[in-house]
């Protein structure tokens, strides 16, 4: 028995602390990866949006262009015909 090291109560203590760290890296980064894609995702839906409300908006302007164009080409056209 002489041969034997003295019993550390501290070895395993410290294996499970590493254990623990281990786990609880591998938790943070699991949670950091859904953090991440999440605020990718809302960035990506608050820019869908924003692009969406963008193009309505050419839309309309272009809807609205060619309102005006076509009252500037047919009143003249109605006036000169009615006279």
């Amino acid at each position: 028995m002489s041969n034997e090291q003295p019993y550390d109560p501290y070895i395993p203590l410290e294996a499970r602390e590493a254990l623990l760290a281990v786990r609880i890296r591998a938790i943070s980064g699991r949670r950091l990866f859904k953090l991440l894609s999440s605020s990718f995702r809302r960035g990506a839906n608050r820019v869908r949006k924003q692009m969406w409300w963008k193009d309505m908006k050419m839309r309309m302007c272009l809807i609205v262009g060619i309102i005006i164009l076509l009252v500037v080409i047919i009143v003249p056209a109605v006036v000169a015909t009615t006279k």
